[in-house]
């Protein structure tokens, strides 16, 4: 990808994000440790670069794999090495926000489609075969090394936050039983440096109880509400709920500064 061709948003901390097309990726100038269940990469990795690519359901034909889909198509940007993600939501209106907790700051990247969610431990007649295709996808920074325990729990951390967020909007698609808590294809990628500052050891924890994890809990509970609050706003009024569609904060993908004073992919089945 020519991110020379691109506007970079200058004030993105610890990674630089370049929007597109249909490619959204945040930049690492040093490398990362990454943890995710993405379709391209997986698991724990090393690398300097997370990817999104936004997808038309006319990309994805039954004879069309979606990881084989993606890993082509950022190898041909010269991206194969980076974290993929993959989605339907517009790109162009993801959300940032930005916590520090106690000496520790995160840094929150999300783009959010509600088109195919679910209420957790039941399944909504038609959703994954639905026309209204999207996900939540997050990359969540930390900017202090973690142990592979660690990167774990910042993962559970995440999910809690991004749940909430959800959950907060009240979305009441038909068939779901009650609101939503995300989608069948969310995916979220912890991110911290892969080596630790001279004279510093990883973090051992990044739960609830600690300035990490309260700081990854706000960062993504705050990016998130912005990413719903404006996919409802593009839905219009929401029949569900009965309320007005939010203010939609942000949609050039402005970064929310908060301090500690204040606050995928698609898969075989979703064609």
């Amino acid at each position: 990808m020519d991110v020379g061709d691109a506007e970079a948003d200058p004030d993105s901390g610890a990674f630089t994000v370049v929007c597109q097309g249909r490619w959204l990726v945040a930049r690492f100038a040093a490398p990362q440790r990454l943890l995710s269940w993405a379709p391209h990469r997986p698991g724990y990795q090393r690398g300097a670069c997370v990817a999104w690519l936004e997808v038309r359901n006319r990309d994805l034909g039954l004879d069309v794999d979606p990881a084989a889909l993606l890993a082509d198509r950022l190898r041909a940007e010269g991206l194969g090495d980076a974290v993929g993600l993959m989605t339907s939501t517009r790109l162009a209106d993801h959300c940032r926000a930005s916590v520090r907790r106690g000496g520790s700051t995160v840094r929150c990247l999300v783009t959010v489609g509600l088109g195919n969610a679910e209420r957790v431990g039941s399944r909504r007649p038609g959703a994954a075969a639905g026309s209204g295709f999207g996900t939540v996808n997050l990359l969540c920074h930390v900017d202090r090394t973690l142990t592979d325990a660690a990167m774990l729990e910042a993962v559970s951390v995440a999910t809690a936050a991004r749940t909430t967020a959800i959950l907060e909007a009240g979305y009441r698609p038909a068939g779901a039983g009650g609101p939503v808590t995300g989608t069948g294809t969310d995916c979220i990628v912890i991110v911290c440096p892969a080596d630790t500052a001279s004279g510093t050891t990883p973090e051992p924890y990044a739960g609830l109880h600690t300035a990490v994890g309260e700081a990854i809990g706000a960062a993504v509970l705050e990016a998130t509400r912005q990413g719903v609050a404006g996919w409802l706003a593009r839905q219009g009024a929401d029949a569900q709920t009965g309320a007005a569609a939010p203010h939609h904060p942000c949609r050039t993908g402005r970064e929310t500064r908060k301090t500690a004073k204040q606050s995928t992919m698609l898969d075989s089945r979703h064609k």
